[in-house]
């Protein structure tokens, strides 16, 4: 796997300039934010959010942005387009209890390894040693959940819980009484419903956050992209650990992205095969939507083949598309590596300068945020 992805970036060791070395430095992804941007809530209706519209095929250009509202997506994509849909649901994966001393504790669920056995992350992790024993309770029900951490993970400084759980029962048929939603610890003040935190269409229960670029659809909005033959379709990531991790070395290309798990079915596939031919193009709704789909491709040696599994794919200017042509996706965190992901598509100078309009024009950041359309054409709808 490694050899496939390393075949999808030229050999950069040898920047020629400044830019070109930013671009490959972890420093060259800073920008300043004033924290009031910070999205706290999302708004309502969904499609109601703000959209900024650029086109990719303008790298280097000082081309202006449009700015549209989240519901114009029908008039501004093209009939025969295919949106290319994460529909995973984020589990209750963030759970409180108890240590057999009594000491407070919080548990955040990432993968199950194995039946009722997960990796977790742990407060506070250096009193989670092997043998440690922990109890959850719940409003509401008389059953006692119990857990013992039985191995540590040296690649996300988690723990392995083994749970204890009622006969016939798994955890994450529990979760829903045991655990709550997980937010981002940037919304700190947030009056939101669980349910405003999932897409509209979340169907496969394994994330621990939401594939927020998906928040702004709407039934209505979605129902009115197919009367005017924009197709969807769907892949399955389990936002983990890999995706809001921080990248720590400056150094970008030497980051190791954690593996998440991804399913690219065969119906998706043949959709993308079908726009394809008939001269379509490829949006992905969200970073997860392009790391299944290009990590599904790189998986098959360059071409898009339905692929069940694990992917660690990280993508930084440089990298070679494959599937993907445009993408629709929020604003993200400086340094993080889906702010280098998005970079790979418009290029990062480019796309610092958009984020710069974006904070004049005081478009709502992160999760609850405003969007962001990157078009694979230079020609909108509506003769624009």
């Amino acid at each position: 796997m490694q050899q496939e992805l390393a075949a999808n970036f030229p050999h950069h060791s040898s920047a020629s300039n400044t830019q070109e070395e930013l671009d490959f430095s972890l420093s060259g992804y800073d920008y300043d934010l004033p924290p009031e941007l910070i999205a706290q809530n999302p708004v309502v209706p969904r499609d109601s959010s703000r959209l900024l519209v650029v086109d990719s095929r303008k790298i280097g250009v000082d081309a202006p942005a449009k700015h549209r509202i989240f519901r114009d997506l029908a008039e501004i994509l093209q009939p025969g387009d295919l949106l290319v849909m994460n529909n995973t649901r984020v589990l209750p994966a963030r759970m409180y209890g108890q240590k057999s001393t009594g000491a407070e504790i919080e548990v955040l669920l990432l993968e199950e390894r194995q039946e009722n056995c997960w990796l977790a992350l742990v407060k506070p992790g250096k009193r989670f040693k092997q043998g440690t024993e922990l109890r959850f309770t719940a409003q509401g029900t008389d059953i006692c959940l119990t857990a013992k951490v039985v191995d540590s993970d040296e690649a996300t400084g988690g723990r392995l819980l083994e749970f204890t759980v009622p006969e016939g029962k798994s955890l994450i048929q529990l979760l829903d009484v045991f655990g709550e939603v997980p937010l981002p610890p940037y919304i700190t003040e947030t009056t939101a419903a669980s349910a405003q935190y999932q897409t509209v269409y979340a169907e496969n229960p394994g994330a621990i956050a939401a594939p927020t670029a998906g928040l702004h659809f709407t039934p209505e909005l979605l129902e009115r992209l197919r009367s005017q033959n924009i197709h969807q379709a769907f892949i399955t990531l389990h936002v983990g650990v890999g995706t809001f991790r921080p990248v720590e070395v400056e150094d970008v290309t030497t980051h190791q992205m954690h593996a998440e798990w991804i399913e690219v079915p065969a119906t998706t596939v043949e959709q993308i095969r079908a726009t394809q031919a008939a001269g379509g193009r490829i949006i992905a709704v969200g970073t997860t939507a392009v790391r299944a789909l290009e990590g599904a491709a790189a998986a098959h040696g360059g071409t898009i083949q339905p692929f069940c599994g694990k992917t660690n794919l990280f993508i930084y200017p440089g990298f070679k598309w494959q599937v993907v042509e445009g993408l629709i996706t929020n604003f993200h965190l400086p340094r993080s590596s889906l702010l280098m992901l998005v970079s790979a598509l418009i290029g990062r100078t480019r796309l610092l300068q958009i984020y710069q309009e974006a904070i004049q024009e005081k478009y709502r950041f992160y999760s609850f945020g405003d969007a962001m359309l990157i078009l694979p054409s230079g020609i909108l709808n509506n003769g624009e």
